[in-house]
């Protein structure tokens, strides 16, 4: 579709929207100023680049054998050059830190340092990205039990604890050099398949651990803690460390980022009544996207109920400001580059519905009691030609609209991906 075609379309759709006191171009506007962190692990099947040959344990498992994944640092970020440039916005890059990049030299976890990451820093720097990061406590003979910062040995504690600060510093230094703060994410597989004699002693080694970790204090400038919980895992189905009530409360008492992650709760359970909770008592937060199937089992976002929930209650609350968005998912079954693109774009479609929504409207209408025009006028806006409002934000961001961006990606597979061994 042509910009102008585009902008036709557009036209129609914002004559429909204006009745109802919606201005697109300032729904445009303010999503052109969002960020999504892209999770690099998507595209090598979180494999990172140590060549330990360590399972990923953890509760991770990656299926199916797509052709083509990236298999070093040059190819992941020529397939993620590849992903940004069919995403409207700018947005930013989520590094693992066992993606690191050691010249074939063996590096422990404890021991890496910013150097180790210069090449995506400087990526990064020259692709005008942000950059967040994550300690990777998992696929590593001290992780093999299934415990890591809460671990009963004090010497694999120590050494999951020296890992942790090394990765905040190195946040700290990404944030520095990019001029933007580095969301620095804590996340541990640590708990039991079966049901545990002890539930408390965990949790006090964990506490004791993570005050260790944070006890540096760090400009916030250049990086930011945040703390992930977790229900449940391959391994630890009966009983997690870290569950969401120890890290709610450790993030407010220690004022860091809670991560609602969208796969880590009942499958029952969703984390849009969590959101508003959290804002009330922290500054921030970090939503993790993801899709969940039955279980955590992290497939490719799409726009779907939950997806839109999520997002209507971001901009309902106007808490976009102070959540950092992030993508969290791996699928090797279908085209990884694909599964970025899609993922991305569909959490900016539940972004741009829901800054097209009159929600001024419908609160007035719901403090006059009136539910049934509430009600009437949520079902009338799913039949509103977001669509055309949505290729026209393509077309503007010089990006392919719903309907071109495949070929493209098409054409990748067979010039690029296809000649990988």
């Amino acid at each position: 579709m042509s910009i102008a075609s585009s902008s036709a379309a557009y036209s129609q759709a914002q004559q429909q929207y204006a009745p109802l006191g919606v201005d697109t171009q300032k729904a445009i506007e303010r999503l052109s100023r969002v960020s999504i962190s892209l999770h690099c692990w998507q595209g090598d099947d979180v494999g990172g680049f140590e060549s330990s040959g360590e399972d990923l344990g953890g509760g991770l498992a990656v299926t199916g054998n797509y052709p083509g994944k990236a298999c070093n640092p040059d190819q992941l970020r020529a397939d993620l050059e590849k992903a940004y440039s069919l995403i409207p916005g700018r947005h930013r890059l989520n590094l693992h830190a066992f993606y690191l990049e050691s010249q074939g030299k063996k590096i422990e976890r404890n021991q890496i340092t910013s150097a180790h990451f210069r090449g995506w820093i400087d990526w990064c720097k020259a692709q005008k990205l942000g950059m967040d990061f994550n300690p990777t406590c998992f696929a590593h003979p001290m992780a093999s039990d299934g415990f890591t910062l809460a671990h009963r040995d004090p010497a694999i504690r120590r050494f999951w604890i020296d890992h942790c600060t090394a990765c905040r510093r190195i946040g700290s230094e990404i944030g520095q050099q990019l001029g933007s703060p580095c969301v620095t994410n804590v996340w541990i597989p640590d708990g039991y398949k079966d049901i545990p004699a002890d539930r408390l002693a965990p949790r006090q080694r964990l506490l004791d651990a993570l005050d260790q970790v944070f006890a540096e204090q760090i400009n916030p400038a250049h990086n930011l803690d945040a703390v992930e919980s977790k229900l449940f895992g391959i391994g630890s189905e009966s009983y997690v460390v870290g569950s969401f009530e120890f890290y709610y409360a450790y993030a407010i008492t220690r004022r860091k980022l809670m991560c609602l992650d969208a796969g880590h709760f009942h499958p029952t359970e969703t984390i849009t009544d969590k959101i508003s909770s959290a804002l009330m008592h922290l500054p921030e937060i970090l939503l993790h996207v993801s899709r969940g199937v039955r279980w955590d089992s992290d497939h490719v976002v799409i726009l779907n109920d939950d997806l839109q929930a999520m997002m209507l209650e971001l901009v309902r609350g106007n808490f976009l400001e102070r959540t950092h968005i992030g993508l969290d998912f791996f699928d090797a079954s279908i085209n990884r580059l694909a599964a970025w693109v899609i993922g991305t774009r569909a959490t900016l479609k539940a972004l741009l519905l829901a800054m097209l929504e009159p929600t001024a409207k419908l609160r007035d209408l719901e403090n006059a009691g009136d539910y049934t025009t509430r009600l009437a006028l949520m079902e009338q806006l799913k039949t509103m030609p977001f669509g055309a409002v949505w290729d026209h934000y393509c077309a503007m961001q010089n990006v392919p609209v719903e309907s071109a961006w495949l070929a493209e990606v098409k054409t990748y597979e067979k010039n690029v991906l296809s000649r990988r061994g």
